[in-house]
């Protein structure tokens, strides 16, 4: 299926996940920063802070002319306050948990096998350690979001999974989503589905592509998803697109999992960059 789509699909500034450049930007915080925002990326959203505060970080950012709406952190379940604080710095309105594992095992005290799939009870403590992160959030004038993986998406019977469980327990007031679409497209979900489910409570999206899956059978997270740039692997973004529209995606954030092989990652976000600028 041709892929030469012509700019923008959200009608959004085009957003990156700096986990893609995290090579380059450990090296040269601020060059990759600048290079990204000459490629045309108006948006940023980070992981990690390469060796620098959060108010460095943020100059480099102001500097580079980039926005930041959104970040993951580290959350301490007993001191939520300082993962707050520094989204504030940055000028964030998301946080964003990139995995609930380690708060919920800090808050419930059991331990969970990160790596394998999300059972029912895992679902159920996550969604009572999300609603806990999101009120505090909610009274820190944020809001708290939370990322998936594959492994929230094993299923538990009657094609339900752990990811529904989180969704169905979890307030809407305090607990948004950030579907990461190349890992739930991974797992053998679509977010589509999700789109037309819960339209309004997914306001922060990862485009990611991804080569075939070597081995269908894989357990979840087993298999290193080999990542491909946009268009270049197996997603067809242009349905998801059309139900993120409808569903109210405010940011999206093009994402790239390793090994860059085929060129440097700073180039492989100039072909992803180029792909989303594509659409009409």
């Amino acid at each position: 299926m041709s892929r030469q789509l012509t700019a923008n699909p959200l009608g959004k500034p085009i957003g990156i996940q700096l986990w893609t450049v995290n090579d380059a930007l450990q090296r040269d915080p601020a060059g990759t920063l600048n290079q990204l925002a000459k490629i045309g990326f108006k948006e940023v959203e980070p992981a990690v802070f390469p060796g620098l505060t959060p108010q460095q970080f943020r100059r480099l950012l102001d500097a580079a002319g980039l926005h930041c709406p959104s970040t993951h952190l580290q959350f301490d379940m007993a001191n939520l306050d300082k993962a707050f604080e520094e989204a504030h710095v940055l000028g964030a309105r998301y946080a964003v948990a990139g995995s609930l594992i380690g708060p919920v095992v800090e808050a419930t005290k059991i331990k969970i096998e990160g790596p394998s799939g999300m059972s029912a009870d895992e679902a159920k403590r996550t969604a009572k350690v999300a609603n806990r992160i999101g009120e505090a959030a909610k009274r820190a004038g944020l809001q708290f979001a939370l990322h998936n993986h594959d492994r929230e998406f094993v299923d538990l019977g009657n094609g339900e999974c752990g990811y529904d469980i989180v969704f169905r327990e979890t307030d809407p007031k305090l607990v948004q989503f950030e579907i990461d679409c190349g890992w739930m497209l991974f797992a053998g979900r679509n977010p589509v589905d999700y789109f037309k489910k819960y339209p309004g409570r997914i306001p922060l999206i990862h485009v990611k592509d991804f080569e075939p899956k070597q081995n269908k059978d894989a357990k979840p997270m087993a298999e290193k998803m080999l990542g491909a740039e946009l268009g270049h692997g197996v997603v067809d973004y242009r349905p998801i697109f059309a139900a993120a529209k409808q569903a109210g995606v405010k940011h999206y954030f093009s994402e790239q999992e390793g090994p860059f092989s085929r060129m440097s990652s700073l180039e492989a976000a100039r072909v992803n960059y180029d792909y989303l600028h594509s659409f009409n």
